[in-house]
């Protein structure tokens, strides 16, 4: 289960290729009972047990026990940090418990037997409750419609500016420009390149928010509109957003915006109030579905009513209490195959039906506080960039410990991981050097929450008196300080690299 190595004098987990041994098999592969008569010679010869063996492969296939696998990745398991184990304070990110009734009825068995290519009569009960969460959505925004198709929020992003250009193009328009603040998420400008659009930066002004009169200066005739997070990155909300709607509308542009923070706004401000005419919501943030692990996600997007028909395909409908699927003239076509990513979309259904609104009015109002009752306890310690008032997040920086002992972000980040709490986002947004980003989100309890502020005040005090202890850290994790730049320049993809001794311990 363990190497141990004199050296250094560290006990550290085995990998499961080190487990090999000849012969050692935890799978009983027993003969079939019944035989299966095959027709296609492909088929015949590619189960061909001579041909592909995979004794006699190239494939390199650790031999192990069955005790010996379930106890390697249970100790793997252990070492896992996830939310249902430590604090996870990752700001812009939205990493918030998932509560467990909503895996409970994404995992009933009639969902597990859903295909894709079911007729539509066949498939009324999941259709009602995607409608029900388009309508839900639609509530909660203020938008007109709302499609579920995007699989993530950079998606829904490519969906949205979609929907402009073609708006535009209708109206005989050519707009090659789109404004992009320099809070925005890293997602606004990349999805914009990937749709030709050259990004005009506008910067935040001495208080951390868009300034109305430098939108006016950058919205000529040739811009489709402006990419919007509100509350933006630094957790400040766009004291202005109303004159910038009506700036970017007056010239014929369109605003469209990043619903990734929507998590402060729920059941208190609706973007389509305030002049929003796009936005999308990543239902793996607000709505509490899993976030990470390579997906699948759900960038659901909402719309006006002008732009309802350039929705992607299909949309769901309903006629006579019966559900079908729509697809717009319009349309900017299809940007996925088949439905939505359907089991993210029922854990939100379940979400939001547990919750109800006057639950999203309070989740709001604690995800407020808990980052304001942060940036009190901390405000003394780590510079704040901006004075304004935070939302569900906070930015500090490390501008304080750089001057006081070289101590950087990355550092603080590294030292904060022997307390057993999850990394904060470090170094965004880019316009604050050196940014440690916060958010606590509302499920974390005061006792948690005193505890992350402890830790931080532990840090800052080390970064005063014993420098060096953070400078070295982490200290209690199985991989300590690993070369990050040469992990991205010459990153260990094969086995054989790894029993060559490159790969970091």
């Amino acid at each position: 289960m363990y190497n141990y190595h004199k050296s250094n004098n560290q006990i550290e987990n085995k990998t499961i290729f080190e487990y090999n041994s000849k012969n050692n098999c935890g799978i009983d592969i027993s003969t079939p009972e019944y035989k299966i008569e095959i027709s296609n010679n492909d088929i015949k010869e590619a189960l061909n047990h001579s041909k592909y063996d995979i004794s006699n492969s190239n494939a390199f296939l650790p031999e192990a026990s069955e005790f010996q696998v379930i106890r390697h990745f249970t100790i793997i398991s252990r070492n896992n940090f996830c939310i249902d184990t430590n604090i996870y304070p990752l700001g812009s990110c939205t990493m918030k418990y998932n509560p467990r009734i909503n895996e409970w009825v994404a995992n009933l068995k009639y969902f597990d037997m859903l295909h894709p290519l079911m007729e539509v009569k066949d498939l009324q009960f999941p259709l009602s409750l995607m409608w029900d969460v388009q309508n839900y959505l639609a509530e909660i925004s203020g938008f007109h419609s709302v499609s579920l198709q995007p699989a993530a929020g950079a998606h829904s992003e490519f969906t949205g500016l979609s929907i402009m250009k073609k708006k535009c193009f209708l109206r005989n328009e050519n707009r090659k420009k789109i404004l992009v603040p320099d809070s925005a998420h890293g997602t606004n400008p990349a999805t914009a390149n990937m749709l030709n659009l050259e990004v005009v930066n506008i910067k935040s002004n001495e208080h951390g928010y868009l300034s109305s009169k430098d939108v006016l200066e950058k919205m000529t005739p040739d811009v489709l509109g402006i990419m919007i997070t509100n509350p933006n990155t630094l957790g400040i909300f766009e004291k202005e957003i109303k004159d910038i709607s009506d700036i970017v509308h007056k010239k014929g542009g369109y605003v469209y915006g990043d619903g990734a923070n929507l998590n402060s706004l729920l059941s208190y401000v609706r973007p389509g109030d305030i002049g929003f005419d796009l936005l999308h919501f990543n239902l793996h943030k607000t709505f509490s579905t899993p976030h990470g692990g390579g997906g699948p996600g759900c960038g659901a997007i909402g719309v006006i009513k002008s732009l309802e028909d350039f929705l992607p395909k299909p949309t769901i409908k309903t006629y006579k209490k019966k559900f079908y699927l729509s697809n717009k003239k319009k349309s900017i076509g299809f940007i996925k195959s088949f439905y939505p990513n359907f089991s993210i979309v029922l854990r939100a259904w379940t979400y939001i039906r547990s919750m109800g609104g006057k639950n999203f009015k309070k989740s709001t109002s604690l995800a407020v506080l808990n980052a304001n009752y942060i940036r009190s306890k901390l405000k003394d310690l780590y510079h704040l960039p901006y004075q304004t008032d935070s939302l569900h997040e906070v930015v500090i920086s490390d501008k304080k410990q750089k001057a006081q002992s070289n101590i950087t972000a990355l550092d603080i980040s590294k030292r904060i991981m022997d307390f057993k709490v999850h990394p904060p986002t470090i170094y965004f947004p880019l316009n604050v050097p050196g940014a440690i980003m916060i958010e606590p989100t509302e499920t974390e309890g005061k006792d948690e929450i005193d505890y992350l502020c402890s830790v931080l005040t532990i840090i800052a005090n080390e970064a005063k008196n014993n420098p060096e202890i953070i400078r070295t850290a982490p200290h209690n994790t199985d991989v300590i300080r690993p070369d990050e730049i040469e992990a991205v320049k010459k990153p260990i993809l094969t086995w054989n690299q790894y029993q060559e001794g490159h790969a970091p311990r």
